[in-house]
């Protein structure tokens, strides 16, 4: 369950929110960082429209442009929905290891006889 009842969120909006949670970064920034900590190459449709999303539900705001670009930086509300969203892939997380580890006991133990061998 999302913390405080927060929304969470996956994919390229998750991925902008955490490189901004390093800074203020302008969209070439963001897709190289994103590229470098997630190994997920975003193009340019797909990273605007997740920053245009965030920017309208308050998650990150747009700041004065320097030059041709603009920087973004994540808001206090989307700094909430993003430790949310993180506890919660967490806790995902957690259980898949736990369901690996039973996996890994369960193909180590001896399989049990169906019955006689024939002979």
């Amino acid at each position: 369950m999302p913390a405080a009842g927060r929304p969470t969120l996956a994919g390229p909006p998750l991925f902008v929110l955490m490189s901004l949670a390093s800074g203020p970064k302008h969209g070439h920034a963001l897709m190289k960082d994103i590229t470098g900590f997630a190994m997920v190459r975003l193009g340019p449709g797909t990273l605007y429209g997740a920053i245009g999303r965030l920017e309208d539900r308050g998650l990150i705001a747009a700041m004065p442009a320097d030059d041709r670009r603009r920087p973004y930086e994540l808001t206090s509300e989307g700094a909430a929905v993003l430790e949310a969203s993180v506890a919660e892939l967490r806790q995902i997380a957690d259980e898949g290891a736990s369901r690996l580890a039973i996996l890994a006991r369960a193909r180590r133990r001896p399989r049990p006889s169906l019955g006689a061998e024939p002979a």
